[in-house]
C-alpha cells in the first residue's frame, strides 16, 4: 500500500495536471470559435466560384479542358491533412486511418500514388513507413490563411496538369459540431462532378471567352477546395483537442477524488493504530 506522503504527491501531480488540461481546453474551445468563423466565411465564395466553374461547364457542350476530363488512373495523389501537434483525440489517428486502408486497398506498389501531406503528424507517419512523399508543408498556423498553403495546393494541381497524376484526392476531419467531426475523403481532380448547391446555375457573360475563363479559374477552384478543406480541419483539430482535453480534465479529477478518498482511509488507519499502540502502552504500564 502507497505511503501518506507518496499518495499526497500523486494527488498534487494529479492537480498540477488537470490545471494544464483545463487551459488547454480553455485555449482550444477560445480558437474553435475563430476557426469556426473562418470555415463558415469561406462558404460563400467557395459556392460561387462553384456556380461559375459549373455555369461553363455544363452550360456549354463545346468547352474543354483537361481538368475536366478523366483519364487513365496510372498514379493517383493524395493530400492528407493533419495537424503539427497531438493531444488532439482521435483527430489524426482516424484521417490517417482512412487514408492508410484506402491506399493499401488500391495500390499493389508504391509507384502507384504519392502523399502530399499538410502536418507534421500526418508526414512522420508517412515516412516511418517509407511511404512515398511530395512536397510537404508544416507550421502552419491556427488560422491559415490561402497565401500560406498556395504553394502546396498549386503544387498538387501542377502534378495533375502535368499528367504526372492522373487523379488528386483529398483526405481531412470535416467539421460537423464542437463534438462530431467526419473524416472525409473527396476528389479534387479531375473535376467531372461540379454541380452548384442550389441547384441553379446563373447566367454569365464571359469576357473574353469562356474557355481562356476556365482556364484561369479551374487552377484557382481546385486550390480552393484544398483551402476549404484546411480551414475544416483546423475547426475539426480544435474541436477533437478541446474535447480530448475536457475528457483529460475529468479524467483527473476522478483521479484525484480516488486518491483523496485512499489518502484519508490511509490516514484514518494510522491514526486509529497510533491510538491502539497508546491505549496498549498505558495499559502495559497499569
Amino acid at each position: 500500500m502507497a505511503s501518506l506522503r507518496d499518495l499526497k504527491d500523486r494527488i498534487s501531480s494529479t492537480r498540477n495536471t488537470k490545471q494544464i488540461t483545463k487551459a488547454m481546453e480553455m485555449v482550444s474551445a477560445s480558437k474553435l470559435n475563430k476557426a469556426e468563423e473562418n470555415a463558415k466565411a469561406f462558404v460563400p465564395y467557395m459556392n460561387k466560384i462553384q456556380e461559375v466553374v459549373a455555369s461553363i461547364a455544363s452550360g456549354n457542350i463545346d468547352v474543354d479542358h483537361p481538368m475536366l476530363n478523366s483519364r487513365p488512373v496510372k498514379k493517383t495523389g493524395y493530400i492528407v491533412i493533419t495537424s503539427d501537434r497531438g493531444l488532439a483525440g482521435p483527430y489524426n489517428t482516424n484521417v490517417l486511418r482512412k487514408v492508410y486502408q484506402d491506399i493499401q486497398t488500391r495500390h499493389q506498389s508504391k509507384d502507384d500514388f504519392v502523399i502530399i501531406p499538410i502536418g507534421k503528424v500526418g508526414r512522420d507517419f508517412c515516412k516511418k513507413r517509407e511511404l512515398p512523399l511530395g512536397k510537404e508543408i508544416v507550421g502552419i498556423p491556427d488560422q491559415p490563411n490561402f497565401a500560406e498553403i498556395k504553394e502546396i495546393a498549386s503544387y498538387a494541381v501542377d502534378l495533375f496538369a502535368d499528367e504526372e497524376i492522373d487523379e488528386l484526392n483529398l483526405y481531412y476531419n470535416h467539421f460537423i459540431s464542437a463534438m462530431t467531426q467526419e473524416v472525409t475523403a473527396t476528389k479534387v481532380l479531375p473535376l467531372t462532378d461540379i454541380e452548384t448547391g442550389s441547384g441553379s446555375v446563373t447566367t454569365y457573360e464571359y469576357e473574353p471567352d469562356q474557355e481562356e475563363i476556365l482556364e484561369s479559374i479551374l487552377p484557382q477552384y481546385a486550390e480552393s477546395l484544398v483551402y476549404g478543406a484546411l480551414l475544416d480541419g483546423k475547426a475539426s483539430e480544435h474541436a477533437s483537442r478541446m474535447t480530448a482535453m475536457r475528457s483529460a480534465t475529468d479524467n483527473a479529477e476522478d483521479i484525484i477524488d480516488d486518491l483523496t478518498l485512499s489518502y484519508n482511509r490511509a490516514r484514518q488507519a494510522a491514526i486509529t493504530q497510533e491510538i491502539s499502540e497508546i491505549v496498549g502502552g498505558a495499559a502495559a504500564q497499569n
